[in-house]
């Protein structure tokens, strides 16, 4: 064969390699359909995903499952969930996922000629409002959702930071008023107290880099705070849709009168009091105060505080020895 024809049937033989492989990407998702269907059975680490696929009969399905990853239109390149093959509906449970992440997912089928994916679907196991979270001493927490935030609807009550660590507790006045370290106290030693209120933090604790909140969750800075008063029509008017409307003796409840409680943020502020720089407690049921994650200066931090008397949420900073509640927010 001379060099001309050598050419000519090399370049004719790239031409139909080239219009089979076209010819196989624009055909095959005629010849196999998936579909992808929503994930359910959701918790924090697994969820249970499926589909259904078919092929023509010359072109039988080797192999199907799902491909998900924390990006849109995930492929091989990200995690694959294997589940059999052939034809007809399938579902497989996804193991090891990352807690309050979102996910997207689609099912796969291939067959001789290559690989089909069906729709995209994206799962999270956390929905604000709806979704509970624990500590690390398995105490749980509803979340509200306030504009664009998430917060824990009740005050922390853990014991231990995020990676176990024990909190000091059960410090005496002069204890309470010396130490520089992280420690935690509940409102005259009273258990019932920490049931209705939690406890009562040092900035000390608030500030460790173990962490008092969950994973996923920290102690919201002065700045984030200012959002959510902003977001509920400015500190002035703020605290009363921040404050529970119970009022005692109902048990968490505030003193009458509660100006201007309405809960309509869901926030459910309680009046869980404080422990004084010296160690003394004050104002059960006629005050709230949580800290902020926000160094005020000259051993000092920002807080936002509620009070019965009034619809104000008010902004001060105070002495990191103070013992004030803690709420979470979502990162």
């Amino acid at each position: 064969m001379n060099r001309r024809l050598l050419h000519l049937f090399f370049g004719l033989a790239l031409l139909l390699s080239s219009c089979a492989k076209e010819f196989t990407e624009l055909n095959l998702p005629k010849i196999v359909t998936v579909s992808t269907s929503p994930a359910s059975s959701i918790t924090l680490t697994t969820a249970t995903i499926g589909g259904n696929v078919s092929s023509a009969e010359q072109h039988p399905i080797t192999s199907r499952g799902i491909v998900y990853g924390r990006a849109q239109n995930p492929t091989f390149a990200d995690s694959t969930a294997l589940s059999g093959s052939g034809s007809g509906v399938f579902s497989t449970t996804l193991s090891g996922l990352a807690s309050y992440t979102r996910y997207y997912a689609r099912a796969f089928a291939t067959v001789d000629l290559g690989t089909v994916y069906g729709n995209e679907v994206s799962f999270t196991d956390f929905t604000c409002g709806t979704t509970t979270i624990s500590d690390v001493d398995n105490n749980t927490y509803a979340t509200v959702q306030i504009g664009t935030q998430c917060w824990t609807q009740s005050n922390l009550k853990v014991s231990k930071y995020r990676n176990g660590d024990n909190i000091p507790s059960g410090l005496n006045n002069s204890q309470w008023d010396s130490t520089t370290a992280g420690a935690y106290a509940i409102y005259n030693n009273d258990a019932a107290n920490d049931a209705l209120y939690g406890k009562l933090y040092n900035w000390s604790a608030v500030n460790d880099s173990r962490g008092l909140c969950p994973t996923g969750w920290h102690v919201p800075s002065d700045a984030e705070w200012t959002t959510l008063t902003d977001f509920l029509g400015g500190a002035s008017a703020a605290g009363g849709a921040m404050k529970s409307t119970a009022i005692q003796p109902t048990p968490g409840g505030w003193i009458s009168p509660n100006t201007g409680a309405t809960n309509s943020s869901g926030f459910t502020g309680l009046p869980g009091g404080y422990r004084a720089s010296g160690g003394g407690f004050y104002l059960l049921g006629e005050y709230g105060a949580w800290w902020s994650s926000s160094d005020a200066g000259s051993g000092t931090a920002w807080n936002r505080a509620l009070a019965y008397y009034s619809a104000n949420a008010y902004r001060d900073y105070f002495n990191h020895r103070l013992g004030f509640s803690v709420r979470c927010a979502r990162d």
